[in-house]
């Protein structure tokens, strides 16, 4: 009976998760730098903070929140502070040697905890996923939809979510595109610190429509 709704929020999902956005810098900064373990930690922290956008959907504070421009902007310059912080944290990055054992020496630096941390934050302080799963769950979805059904579209988000990210970290960190990553040194450290910080610039501009 709601096979259709639910195809619509899956495909609508699936083109937002996949446009390249802090979510996925992170995830492949962690990845690359860490290892795969760091990586999947990020992943599984992006996939979990998903719940809480979607626990606060369904409750209607995200309707709170989009009417709010103090709380928007409030939600939006905290984003941004903490991209514009790992960011920079990147950009100060030093050239390290590229051998494999250094590489596994690294991977065995970033705490589950950090780089799952990382990942939620990231994600959870987001307010472009606050307004995406807003409008996923009062114009996407029909507000007759029963609780449990909507609570369990909120499932798949967060599953798929953790899902797609953690193949991401699957891809960036196997040995072979590490190495690469690492012969360039630490210019892809710079690189990503400079794409987080641009999203952190752009998400501070950011107006509420």
């Amino acid at each position: 009976m709601y096979l259709t709704e639910f195809l619509t929020v899956a495909l609508i999902h699936l083109l937002a998760v996949a446009s390249p956005g802090p979510d996925f810098a992170v995830v492949v900064r962690e990845s690359v730098t860490h290892g795969r373990r760091a990586g999947t930690w990020t992943a599984l922290g992006v996939g979990t903070a998903i719940f809480l956008h979607v626990g606060y959907s369904l409750l209607g504070i995200g309707l709170i929140v989009s009417q709010s421009i103090m709380l928007f902007n409030a939600l939006k310059w905290a984003a941004a502070a903490y991209l514009l912080y790992i960011g920079f944290k990147a950009l100060r990055a030093q050239p390290a040697k590229s051998t494999e054992d250094d590489l596994h020496k690294e991977a065995g630096e970033r705490t589950a905890r950090g780089a799952f941390t990382a990942g939620f934050v990231t994600n959870g302080l987001n307010p472009k996923a606050t307004l995406f799963f807003l409008s996923l769950f009062t114009v996407v979805i029909n507000p007759h939809t029963p609780l449990a059904v909507q609570a369990g579209y909120g499932v798949y988000l967060a599953a798929a979510t953790a899902v797609w990210f953690c193949l991401v970290a699957m891809l960036f960190s196997q040995q072979r595109v590490r190495a690469g990553f690492a012969r360039m040194g630490h210019w892809f450290d710079r690189t990503m610190g400079a794409v987080l910080v641009a999203i952190g610039v752009k998400l501070a501009f950011t107006e509420m429509h």
